[in-house]
């Protein structure tokens, strides 16, 4: 009898260790059969994320988190065990990111795997796996974690415990006199409004006027602006025909005729200084000699003002002409020629 208590004891022990196992293999969701590979990704902060936790992709388990660790430059490293199987067949992203985010509101946490290619819209997601992928380089997957459910929900508790005393100031502030107030602010609002209509009809007339003149200042500046163009298609033309190159090339060539004129006339001041006495005593001698001759003093000036010498000057021609008139008529009378 107690040989058989003794095995019912043990078989007993022997199946509650049994269930344990199972119990705690079923509840981590290990399988011992599975092949798993290890993958390493890097976090800034896993949040609530713990070994155990399941690594699902688009909604499906692929693996489960095995170990959580202090890495290199401030961040936590991860080792994620994929299984096998998802890994042969392909439907991993090809660049995949992990993202550390609560998966109920029992505190239970998960690692989701995304395709870096198509990102969350999610600044602070972003800002977490780009400061990760800046920071490795040895091909660990970039991981970011989402704020915890609770968190959340202690933000909006806030948040509505603000708006609960906005609220209150509110209905403190609008009392009767308060609205009062606002309904006469309202209407002085409003004939302001009117007195602003009324202005605008006023002017309005005056800012036709001033368009009107708008429109014909911009009419004359278009036409400016065509005069101008054909005086510049004037000028792109003389100079693509090389007329505005000879004009200036003549300019050139007259400006250096001037300048060297002006050096010749300088050169011709500084000699009449230079002589200046002489020439001014050539000037008085030349007036003397004028002024006798105007006056009839002198050799030069009787000779100008007495008419005796013209008509003996005259007479003389007349004479020698004679002369040589007798001369070719009787050749003899004057000379005498002899051969022997």
């Amino acid at each position: 009898m107690r040989r058989r208590d003794e095995v019912l004891v043990g078989t007993t022990i022997i199946a509650s260790l049994a269930a344990i196992i199972f119990g705690a293999l079923y509840l981590s969701k290990a399988s011992l059969w599975t092949s798993t590979e290890i993958r390493v990704a890097r976090f800034r902060t896993t949040g609530g994320l713990g070994v155990g936790a399941p690594v699902n992709l688009r909604g499906v388990r692929v693996g489960r988190v095995n170990v959580i660790r202090l890495g290199e430059q401030n961040l936590v490293e991860v080792d994620l065990q994929i299984n096998q199987d998802a890994v042969a067949s392909g439907i991993l992203p090809e660049r995949p990111g992990v993202i550390a985010a609560s998966a109920s509101l029992f505190g239970e946490w998960e690692a989701r795997l995304i395709d870096l290619d198509l990102p969350p819209d999610d600044a602070n997601v972003l800002a977490d796996l780009s400061l990760v992928i800046e920071s490795s380089d040895d091909g660990a997957w970039p991981g970011a974690t989402l704020p915890d459910i609770g968190e959340l929900t202690a933000q909006a508790s806030r948040i509505a415990g603000n708006i609960t005393d906005i609220s209150d100031r509110v209905t403190t502030v609008l009392d009767d006199e308060a609205v009062g107030e606002l309904q006469q602010s309202i209407s002085d609002f409003a004939n302001t409004v009117q007195n602003i209509n009324a202005l605008a009809e006023q002017q309005r007339d005056v800012f036709g006027t001033v368009s009107q003149n708008v429109e014909r200042t911009s009419d004359l500046l278009a036409d400016a602006a065509m005069r101008l163009q054909l005086t510049l298609a004037r000028v792109d033309s003389a100079t693509s025909e090389g007329e505005l190159s000879t004009i200036m090339a003549n300019t050139a060539t007259i400006s250096t005729d001037a300048a060297a004129m002006l050096g010749d006339l300088g050169s011709i001041v500084g000699v009449v200084r230079a002589n200046e006495a002489t020439i001014g005593r050539l000037f008085a001698g030349a007036d003397t000699v004028l002024a006798k001759l105007e006056t009839g003093r002198g050799t030069a000036g009787l000779l100008l003002s007495d008419s005796a010498l013209y008509q003996e000057a005259t007479l003389a021609i007349t004479e020698l002409r004679s002369l040589i008139a007798d001369i070719q008529a009787n050749p003899r009378k004057y000379f005498k020629f002899s051969v022997f």
